[in-house]
Formats: structure tokens, C-alpha cells, sequence
């Protein structure tokens, strides 16, 4: 009789409602709520893509690895791309006007799941590597001590530095609306752009936010650390760091859920049976939690309350524009503006670059098809199929997706052999991957100029505190 493990059994138990769950009874739920939407070929084609997303997310919880870069990225298609697309198409209400013909939605929708099976393939060919598949070969990434010091300082000093400009610690308690109207006030916001705003935030999180995740780190893998007063002291310190500036109440969700996700898979790097408790309450969050936790955007005087008579209805709300925005992307370049080939991204990475010295560095992606839409609030999302089209066309999405799925996959897979118990406390990929995994919500949702800034502070503050020398790393132990 052939004997079973428990991780076996529970994948057993799970797969035949999980998946049913995901790939049919939701999306059924959804095509029998009562609205005024077309069923024609954008519905399902739309449902197509539900299906699909829903099967490739509980292949990712299920699995017998750990793959946090591709399952998080599942986990925002299957939500954002996915079943709340499919209720707005229901419903007959989109958070954003689609300004095209339909056709152009149905084009769309297609394409995204065309990128959903690029990535599937790059994620496929990084299997086929002969003869690479042990990278023991390879140095370790460690956390150098004393640069871990200093960058703990710097946290510490771009986090006061950010409360000394924005009137305290008190403001971060009260509305992202009031954040927003002291970063103005303070001069570090330009009124074309909010690429400015968000360096000048990134300054005052990120190096808290990493810092406070290499400490984590270190006292849940090394005994030494967890009876040491001083290190114990610095954690609690930036505990209460990270509690002013990176709270639910003044940050955007998608940055919340960022500093939640890396935490806690910093803090269960090992934990299968955690992994897929993860993505799983992933999706009830994103269906529950995420549409009426807006509470702290707005103060008392402009906050409206969410009303709502359906249990889908609130996935209507703009931040699940997504689709919507990419279809429009499709249709501003059909329009006669063309492709930008590589331009957007150009002003992506040198988003540092003042505009002084670069008077035509390019906007927010989504701002640009904003004021070409005529919209009044041209905050909106531009996911990466949308970045990626009107740069390099149909031909370009296809080979970004495969190389992304690609990249995802040896990622997924070097933290999957190094991200262990015996692994050094110090170990870098323990730190990064989570992160990275958790900020992939809001690369993946966009623009990327508005994401870049973020993104550079965390690629110094991880350079700083990086060191292959085993020696550097030892107080770590």
C-alpha cells in the first residue's frame, strides 16, 4: 500500500475544491448576477481568461515548491485581471470608461491572456536549462554587519527627515489625502507628475522597511541575536519606525500589502502549508478586504462610504481598472499617437532625471491616457501589458511576458534551495525575494514611473548592505 505524506494528503484534500472553487463556482456566480452586460465575445473572452488565471493560481498553491514571484503574480491576474474585469462586464460597470469599440475591449482581454501564456512559456524554458540546474557552485549573498548598521541609521534619518517635512508623526495617522496635501504644501510634489512625491515618501519607508526586515530575519534564524539586548532593542525601535511611516493609514493598500507580504514570508520563508494559507486568504482579501479598506484615503469631511447591494459589487471600485485602462492603451495608440518604442520606459528607469535637464521626459503612462481620454482624474493604473504595448507592440508584450515568466521561475527557484533552515541568518535571498514578490502587486498594476523611485531606493539599500565575504556577514550568526 503506497504510503502518503501530509504536504500529499493536503494537496489531495484541497485540489478538487480549490480548483472548483476558483476556475468554476466563482466565475459562475459571477455570470448569473443580474446587470446590464453584453454577453458577447469581450464576456467570454473575459471568462476565458477568469478560467484560465484560476487554474495556473491553484496549480501555484498547490505545488509542492514554493514560488512566491509566480504566485503572486497569478494571484493579481486571477484578481485584477481576472474576476473583477469579469464582474464589471456583468454588471455593466467599468470604474474607468472604456473609450473604444468593443471589439477593442475583446482585443484587449485577449492580449492579456496571450501575456498570461508568454509567461507560462518563459517559465517553462527556465526548466529546460542542461546540465545548470545546481547553482551550489555559486556565493552566497549575505548581509554585511556593519553596512547593516548604517543603513538602519539611514533609516532612521530619512524617516525623521520625512516627518520633520511633513508637520510630524501625527499627520501619518489621519488620511492618505492629508499626506498628499502636506507633500504638496512642503514643495516636494510637482503638480505634472506624481513621480516626485513618491522618491520623496520612498526615502522615509524603504530603508525602514529593509532594515526592519534584515533584523526579522536575523532573530528568527540566529539564537545569538534573540539574546542579545541591543539587537532585540534596534528590531522593537524599527517596529515602531515602521509603525508611523508605513501603516495602513497614510500608505496606498498596494504598498501596505507589499510591507505585509515580505514580512511574513520573511518570517515563514520554509513553510509550505503557510505559502499556500497565503494566497489562498489572498484571494478572499482581494474579494473582501481590499474594496472597503479605502477608509483612511479620504478625511471625515470627503470620505463617502461604500454602498453596495451585490457581494461583487464593490469590485467596481478604480482600483481594479486595470483591463479597462489597457484596452484604452490599445486604443491611444490605434489612434495615430503609435508606439513610444521605449521611450515610457526610458523615463521609467531615469526617473531621477529633473525635468529641468529633460524637459520632454515622458509621464505616468496612465496620465498620459488620461488627458488623452479627458478624464478629470488622471490617476490611473497602467499594468505592465499596457506598459509594454505602447513601447514595443504586440511582438514586445509577448517577449517581455516570456522573459518575465522566465526570470520568475530561476528566481523562485535559487529561493526555494537557498531560502531553507540551514541557511545562513544572514542570507540575502531571504530578504529580497518576499519583498520583491510583494511589490510585484504595484509593478504589475503600474504606472512604472510611479513605482520606479521605490524601487531604486530598495536596489541601494540592498547594494549597501550586500557582501559575499562570509566574514563580513559573521555577527549576523
Amino acid at each position: 500500500m503506497p504510503s502518503f505524506s501530509p504536504r500529499t494528503l493536503l494537496s489531495r484534500a484541497l485540489s478538487i475544491p480549490l480548483v472548483l472553487g476558483f476556475a468554476v463556482f466563482l466565475p459562475l456566480l459571477v455570470l448569473v448576477q443580474p446587470g446590464t452586460g453584453l454577453y458577447d465575445s469581450a464576456l467570454w473572452t473575459q471568462f476565458a481568461l477568469t478560467v484560465y488565471s484560476s487554474l495556473r493560481l491553484s496549480a501555484m498553491i498547490l505545488t509542492s515548491r514554493r514560488k512566491l514571484l509566480a504566485g503572486s503574480f497569478w494571484l493579481f491576474v486571477y484578481m485584477a485581471m481576472g474576476v473583477a474585469p469579469l464582474v464589471q462586464t456583468v454588471l455593466g460597470r467599468t470604474p474607468t470608461p472604456v473609450v473604444g469599440a468593443r471589439t477593442e475591449l475583446t482585443e484587449a482581454i485577449a492580449l492579456v491572456l496571450i501575456g498570461c501564456v508568454a509567461f507560462d512559456i518563459g517559465s517553462l524554458l527556465a526548466r529546460q536549462r542542461p546540465g545548470r540546474e545546481r547553482d551550489d557552485g555559486l556565493r552566497t549573498a549575505l548581509v554585511h554587519r556593519r553596512r547593516l548598521y548604517l543603513l538602519t541609521i539611514a533609516a532612521f534619518a530619512g524617516s525623521a527627515l520625512l516627518m520633520v517635512k511633513l508637520g510630524g508623526p501625527a499627520v501619518f495617522f489621519t488620511s492618505r489625502q492629508e499626506i498628499i496635501s502636506s507633500v504638496q504644501d512642503a514643495g516636494l510634489s510637482q503638480a505634472d507628475s506624481q513621480a516626485g512625491q513618491a522618491i520623496v515618501r520612498g526615502f522615509g519607508t524603504v530603508p525602514a522597511l529593509i532594515a526592519w526586515l534584515a533584523y526579522t530575519r536575523w532573530l528568527v534564524t540566529s539564537r545569538r541575536a534573540r539574546r542579545s539586548g541591543m539587537t532585540i532593542a534596534t528590531w522593537v525601535a524599527l517596529t515602531g519606525l515602521n509603525g508611523v511611516v508605513n501603516n495602513p493609514i497614510s500608505n496606498p493598500r498596494f504598498w501596505f500589502l507589499t510591507v505585509l507580504f515580505s514580512l511574513l514570508f520573511t518570517v515563514f520563508p520554509v513553510s509550505a502549508a503557510f505559502y499556500r494559507v497565503a494566497l489562498s486568504l489572498g484571494v478572499i482579501v482581494a474579494l473582501i478586504v481590499f474594496p472597503f479598506s479605502d477608509r483612511f484615503r479620504y478625511d471625515d469631511d470627503n470620505y463617502r462610504p461604500l454602498e453596495t447591494t451585490s457581494p461583487l459589487e464593490p469590485l467596481t471600485i478604480k482600483d481594479y481598472d486595470q483591463v479597462g485602462m489597457f484596452a484604452n492603451t490599445v486604443t491611444y495608440v490605434r489612434s495615430g499617437r503609435g508606439h513610444t518604442y521605449g521611450r515610457q520606459l526610458a523615463g521609467s528607469v531615469l526617473f531621477a532625471v529633473p525635468r529641468s535637464v529633460w524637459p520632454d521626459k515622458p509621464m505616468d503612462t496612465g496620465v498620459i491616457v488620461g488627458e488623452w481620454m479627458g478624464a478629470v482624474n488622471t490617476n490611473l493604473s497602467s499594468p505592465v501589458w499596457a506598459e509594454l504595448w505602447i513601447d514595443f507592440g504586440p511582438v514586445g508584450m509577448v517577449a517581455g511576458f516570456v522573459a518575465l515568466g522566465y526570470t520568475a521561475a530561476r528566481v523562485d527557484r535559487r529561493h526555494a534551495r537557498r531560502a531553507v533552515r540551514r541557511s545562513p541568518p544572514g542570507s540575502l535571498i531571504a530578504l529580497t525575494v518576499p519583498l520583491v514578490a510583494g511589490y510585484s502587486f504595484i509593478l504589475l498594476r503600474g504606472p512604472l514611473l510611479q513605482a520606479s523611485g521605490r524601487v531604486a531606493i530598495a536596489a541601494c539599500c540592498i547594494a549597501l548592505i550586500t557582501t559575499f565575504r562570509q566574514d563580513r556577514a559573521a555577527g549576523l550568526r
